[in-house]
């Protein structure tokens, strides 16, 4: 009898048993990296391999509706169940502790607002436009006003997956939204329709000259040739690691990337923690001017709020010369998409609430306030939360992982390993051929509608027609036990101007209105 022969008389649970012996022979006289695998051969595997599934073994069997973090399974949920038009109610009252610190409460009026027979939302109940108009105040050839008060915060391509970038766009043109490229640049999937923002960071991609500094012809070229870019944002910081730069391996730079970004195929591209086209403040609203007026755009700036002493020399400024940013993107430490060391994400940088506020009443110290439009991001794409900060001076909220929970983010956190499962953080052309392009785009519109909707339903419920109307008074937080409630404005001692607003229909006879949803 051969080997063969007696090898196939071999019962399966000795192949098992070979099998095992192979692996603990491996792990014992030849692996090094491992101690665990060395001192327990096999049962060490299993340790491995359970520590691997331990954030989806507690998303899905071990934590509470509201225990998990960044997003709890409630919130969650809202958003799934808002982008598919399913119900998103919940029964039998709420299940938050509503003593617990920080919970917000919106000060309903005894006699809501009515909705007149004429009114815009009477023929679109999701119609809610940005009461201010970016690049009004300092006569931008080309000023804008968001269609949407809810829009797509800043989320490159590379970052994201193709298909999720077109799903995004086609989703901003159903909804009347705006889509910001991110730092990587406008690439074909933000050419859909939707009115785009381009943001450019350090490493000028999409607008870089071949030393790797800013370009400005680039620049005109760019907007000349995409009418759909409605402003420009300089990012000064972001949310999940302010003031620290990147490098972009050659091995993830295609030749599609490589076109979009500027940059070699192939080569390592660094994006500094500084900038190099200015150095000063003063040469940052030199840079402001200078694009608004080479491309008749509004321009602004967007940052993670820390020190404030620059800030308040770009306050300063602003008063004396007249110049300056016609919107500031105020992103809060909470973080984001990005990926970023633990120490970055957990401790630099102000959470929104309180980076805004102080934000907010620099400028207002300083009479500023009427000029610029202030855009909030931070965990914002939730109606309560959205009340909280137009009542602190918002004037227009961007969203991000709630934008990518609405096409199918799951909250897998590895944004940062190219395995996202959904499709939605990769480059990989096998899962991210799991997004269903036309379908997530229904349902990234569908969570924006139906945000617009139940926002407006609690702003009526204040009492309000806009949320612009919202003041720090009428909303109310949690602080400890023994200042337990109180509204905004004693909380962060100061009270938000009045927005100039005469009606829904003055904003939707307004002739800079962004791109009004496709209802077809």
């Amino acid at each position: 009898m051969n080997i063969s022969e007696i090898v196939s008389l071999l019962p399966w649970w000795a192949y098992l048993l070979i099998g095992l012996l192979v692996v603990a022979i491996w792990d014992i006289f030849i692996q090094k990296k491992h101690t665990i695998k060395h001192n327990y051969p096999i049962v060490g595997h299993l340790r491995y391999w359970l520590e691997s599934i331990g954030p989806e073994m507690r998303q899905y069997f071990v934590a509470n509706n509201r225990e998990e973090l960044p997003f709890n399974r409630i919130e969650r949920g809202w958003i799934y169940a808002s982008a598919k038009n399913e119900n998103n109610y919940e029964g039998f009252g709420t299940d938050r502790d509503i003593y617990a610190h920080q919970h917000l409460f919106v000060k309903n009026a005894m006699l809501a607002y009515q909705i007149p027979t004429n009114h815009p939302n009477t023929e679109d109940p999701y119609f809610l436009p940005c009461a201010k108009v970016i690049g009004a105040y300092h006569k931008r050839k080309r000023p804008f006003r968001p269609a949407s008060i809810i829009n797509i915060s800043a989320m490159s391509f590379g970052s994201l997956s193709a298909a999720a970038v077109e799903a995004m766009n086609n989703g901003v043109l159903k909804s009347g939204a705006y889509h910001n490229t991110g730092e990587g640049g406008l690439s074909p999937y933000h050419k859909k329709g939707g009115d785009v923002i381009f943001h450019f960071g350090t490493g000028y991609f999409g607008v870089r000259s071949k030393d790797g500094n800013f370009s400005i012809e680039k620049m005109k070229k760019l907007v000349e040739e995409n009418p759909q870019v409605r402003a420009i944002e300089i990012k000064l910081s972001q949310g999940a690691k302010p003031g620290k730069g990147g490098v972009l391996p050659g091995a993830k730079i295609t030749p599609e990337i490589a076109k979009i970004r500027g940059v070699e195929v192939g080569k390592d591209v660094l994006s500094p923690s500084t900038h190099k086209a200015f150095s000063t403040i003063e040469e940052l609203l030199n840079l402001i001017e200078n694009i608004a007026e080479e491309t008749g755009l509004p321009v602004g700036i967007k940052g993670a709020i820390g020190k404030l002493n620059q800030w308040e020399e770009l306050a300063d400024l602003m008063k004396k010369t007249g110049k300056g940013p016609d919107f500031i993107t105020v992103d809060g430490g909470e973080g984001g998409t990005g990926a970023a060391p633990p120490s970055f994400a957990d401790h630099v940088s102000l959470p929104f609430s309180y980076g805004f506020t102080a934000i907010y009443r620099l400028f207002q110290e300083r009479g500023l306030t009427e000029r610029i439009v202030f855009i909030g991001s931070g965990k914002l794409g939730f109606p309560a939360k959205a009340a909280m900060a137009f009542a602190m001076g918002v004037d227009c909220i961007n969203v991000a992982r709630e934008a990518m929970m609405s096409i199918g983010c799951i909250q897998a956190q590895v944004c940062h390993t190219n395995r996202c499962p959904a499709g939605v953080a990769t480059q990989s052309k096998w899962l991210q051929a799991g997004i269903d392009v036309p379908l997530k785009s229904d349902r990234l519109a569908q969570y924006f509608k139906t945000f617009r909707k139940e926002f407006l339903e609690i702003t009526h419920a204040a009492g309000y027609e806009h949320p612009c109307q919202f003041n720090m008074e009428d909303v109310q937080v949690n602080v400890d036990d023994d200042y337990l409630s109180s509204d905004l404005r004693r909380v962060y001692r100061y009270q938000k101007d009045s927005v100039p607003f005469n009606g829904m229909q003055s904003l939707k006879n307004c002739e800079h209105l962004g791109t009004l949803p496709n209802k077809n």
